[in-house]
């Protein structure tokens, strides 16, 4: 029962560590480690969801997870082990299936939608000088948006080419490409699988609020490394001040705004997404590295703890 009791300390820690990292302020300065740390959490979060029911199941075997298995597998019955003992070694099969199932389910709907709409892009869309390595659509609304995948398609609107200075567009364009290049589709991937098994887990949602964000910051920083901050900035402003699309299913778009708790830092607008990206552009700050290598050597103990677990 060891076992099962560190499990559920693991699972708890995994709610703390995302409680504090929801709350930081240092990952908006350090979007990548606090990527990488959100990660961990993420998979230590569904190891432990897994081993715990598992490591209850199997605690009459006195051993760890992984151990004990092959031991039932090979159909060593020790004393204590019984029919309601089986049935929590089932349940943790069932929560891996569930867990593992629902993120292929997300990654098969995901690549479905960008298919449809890249056949779609084939019929209406356009190559333009103006837009560089991108796809021009007829629509008079603001969008920009990266269709990630093998063949990673940038998509831009006729209003955007109207909207946007030649600077700007130029910003937004290495932004989109940012996208595609660290297959940011990939990162939020399990986020979203984790919300849709636990739509009941208010700060699972959070979570996956809070990434979507720094996902969106680690491509502004690629996009400032080529352009000043001041023409993401702007340009960041002038699709929040136009009448715009929403991003397709499937694609990571410059400027969504997803409704969400209040941010950890003070704004002088309306709380969003869009407002703290423009807010982190236009001021200058060091990546906090003490507070980072931290976060980082915390989750990937956690997450070196879990898998010890199944080792025993």
């Amino acid at each position: 029962m060891v076992y099962a009791v560190h499990f559920a300390v693991a699972v708890l820690a995994c709610y703390l560590i995302a409680q504090v990292l929801t709350r930081s302020t240092w990952t908006y300065d350090s979007p990548r480690v606090a990527i990488i740390c959100w990660q961990a959490v993420g998979l230590a979060l569904g190891l432990s969801a897994i081993g715990l029911p598992l490591a209850a199941g199997l605690a009459p075997y006195d051993d760890g997870v992984g151990t004990a298995l092959l031991r039932l597998a090979s159909g060593e019955l020790v004393p204590g082990f019984g029919l309601a003992h089986a049935a929590l070694v089932a349940g943790g099969f069932g929560v891996g299936g569930v867990l593992i199932g629902t993120t292929v389910i997300c990654g098969l709907r995901a690549l479905s939608a960008q298919r449809r709409h890249r056949d779609l892009l084939t019929l209406v869309a356009r190559d333009d000088p103006a837009a560089p390595g991108a796809l021009v659509l007829d629509h008079p609304s603001a969008a920009a948006y990266c269709l990630p995948g093998v063949r990673p398609t940038v998509v831009v609107s006729a209003g955007t080419l109207s909207l946007l200075d030649r600077a700007q567009l130029a910003a937004v364009l290495s932004h989109e490409r940012a996208h595609a290049d660290e297959r940011h589709d990939l990162v939020l991937l399990p986020f979203t699988a984790l919300c849709r098994a636990l739509p009941w887990a208010a700060w699972v949602r959070a979570a996956r609020d809070t990434v979507a964000l720094l996902v969106e910051m680690r491509a502004d920083d690629r996009a400032r490394r080529q352009h000043m901050d001041g023409a993401l900035a702007a340009a960041l402003l002038r699709f929040a001040s136009a009448p715009s699309r929403v991003t397709p299913a499937g694609a990571l778009g410059i400027a969504e705004i997803r409704t969400t708790r209040p941010l950890p830092i003070t704004l002088s607008i309306a709380d969003s997404h869009l407002d703290a990206r423009v807010r982190r552009l236009l001021t200058t700050g060091r990546p906090p590295r003490v507070r980072g290598a931290i976060a980082l050597g915390v989750t990937a103990t956690l997450v070196v703890t879990t898998v010890a677990l199944f080792v025993g």
